[in-house]
C-alpha cells in the first residue's frame, strides 16, 4: 500500500509559526515521523508539500497513478479551493483532510472547509498526531472497505459497516465525548474482527460540541446499534467501548437487547467517580451538563447481559480504579493487564486486544 502526506500553504513553517497552537514539530520532523508510522503498518509512504494551489492540484493529479490514499493538510486553502475539492473528486483517490489545531473551535472562517465533502475522512484537534490517526484510518478503509449507513438525520449518525457473518461487533470509539475524536480510532480493531468472520460496525455520534451530551449521546449509540443488528439480521451482538466509548457500552447494552454482551476497554464504568475526580479536565460535568450522573453509571446501572471489563493498572487516562469499582459492585469478567496502558487495546496486535479477542470467541 501507498500513501502520499500532501501538505499546504504555510506547513513548511511548522516548528517556528505559533508553536502554541501547531506545536514545535517541524514539517521535516514530521516527514519522518510519518514514514516511520507507515513502516510500523507495512505501508510506503511520500511526503509533499507546497505553498501554491497549481502546484497542489498537479501533484494529486500525479498521485493517480502512484498511491492508493492522500493524507492531506490544505492548510488556509481548505476554506476556499474548490479546485483541490474538484481535484481530489476527479482523481478518486481516498483522502483524509487533516488539521493540526482544533478548526471547529477557533475563528468562525475556520470552521468552513470546501474539502471535506470530496474527503473520506476530516481529523482535526489532536495536534500533529492527527496525521498518524489519518495513516490508521485510510490504511484499514483501502485494506478492507466498508459500507456506510444513515441511521438518523444528523450528519454524525452514521456508521461503517463490514460485512462478515449473522455475529455482530459494535465498536464505539471514546475521547471523553469530544467531537474532536472519532470513529476512526478503532479502524484497525474493526478490520480484525472483519478478518475473523464478524460483522463490524464502526459507530458515529453526536459528541459534546457537535450537538452531543447526556442522553442525547447515549441515545445515538443505541439506535446506531440497533440499526446495525437489523442491517446483518445479527444472532449475536456484542458492544466494545474503548475510554467514554466503554461507559457507553455498558449503558446501552440493555437497550439493544438482554443478552448483548457489553466489553468496556479502559472503560470510563463509574460516572460519580468521574464527576468527583473531575476527569480528563471535567469531561464528565461537560457530558452530563446538569444532569445526575448516577443516571448514567454503569455501575449503579450494570446491564443485564454479560459483561467484559479490560483495563491496564497503569492506566493514566482512565484509572485501573474505574475497573475494580465496577468489578466490586458487579458481576463481570475481569481482564487485568498488568503495566498496561491506557492505548495498546487499539492495537489489534497488542495482548490486550488480543485477550478481547479470544474471550469473544470462545
Amino acid at each position: 500500500m501507498r500513501i502520499l502526506l500532501l501538505n499546504g500553504p504555510n506547513l513548511n513553517l511548522l516548528g517556528t509559526r505559533r508553536p502554541d497552537i501547531y506545536g514545535s514539530v517541524t514539517l521535516q520532523d514530521l516527514e519522518s515521523q510519518f514514514a516511520g508510522w507507515g513502516d510500523h503498518l507495512e505501508v510506503s509512504t511520500q511526503a509533499y508539500q507546497s505553498n501554491h494551489e497549481g502546484a497542489l492540484i498537479d501533484r494529486i493529479h500525479a498521485a493517480r497513478a502512484e498511491v492508493d490514499g492522500i493524507v492531506f493538510n490544505p492548510g488556509a486553502l481548505t476554506h476556499t479551493s474548490y479546485a483541490l475539492h474538484d481535484a481530489i473528486e476527479a482523481v478518486e483517490i481516498p483522502t483524509v483532510e487533516i488539521h493540526i489545531s482544533n478548526v471547529e473551535e477557533r475563528e468562525g472562517w475556520r470552521r468552513r472547509s470546501v474539502i471535506a465533502p470530496a474527503a473520506v475522512h476530516r481529523i482535526y484537534g489532536r495536534g500533529t498526531d492527527g496525521y498518524r490517526w489519518a495513516l490508521r484510518h485510510l490504511v484499514a478503509r483501502v485494506s478492507s472497505p466498508p459500507e456506510r449507513f444513515a441511521y438518523g438525520p444528523d450528519a454524525q449518525q452514521f456508521f461503517d459497516l463490514r460485512r462478515g457473518g449473522t455475529r455482530l461487533a459494535v465498536l464505539i470509539h471514546g475521547g471523553f465525548w469530544r467531537h474532536v475524536w472519532s470513529f476512526d480510532t478503532l479502524d484497525l480493531n474493526a478490520v480484525d474482527l472483519a478478518r475473523r468472520g464478524w460483522s463490524v460496525a464502526s459507530i458515529e455520534y453526536r459528541r459534546v460540541g457537535n450537538g452531543g451530551g447526556w442522553p442525547v449521546t447515549k441515545e445515538d449509540v443505541a439506535a446506531a446499534a440497533r440499526a446495525a443488528a437489523d442491517e446483518v439480521a445479527a444472532d449475536s451482538v456484542v458492544l466494545i467501548g474503548h475510554s467514554a466509548g466503554g461507559q457507553l457500552a455498558l449503558e446501552v447494552a440493555s437497550e439493544v437487547g438482554d443478552d448483548v454482551t457489553a466489553v468496556s476497554m479502559g472503560g470510563v464504568n463509574d460516572m460519580v467517580l468521574a464527576v468527583e475526580q473531575q476527569l480528563g479536565d471535567g469531561a464528565a460535568m461537560d457530558y452530563l451538563g446538569n444532569e445526575d450522573p448516577a443516571a448514567a453509571c454503569p455501575t449503579r446501572h450494570p446491564p443485564k447481559g454479560p459483561v467484559v471489563i479490560a483495563h491496564g493498572t497503569a492506566d493514566d487516562r482512565v484509572p485501573f480504579s474505574y475497573a475494580e469499582q465496577y468489578t466490586k459492585a458487579n458481576p463481570a469478567r475481569l481482564l487485568a493487564t498488568e503495566g498496561g496502558d491506557h492505548f495498546r487495546f487499539l492495537d489489534p496486535a497488542d495482548s490486550m486486544w488480543i485477550d478481547i479477542v479470544g474471550v469473544l470467541q470462545s
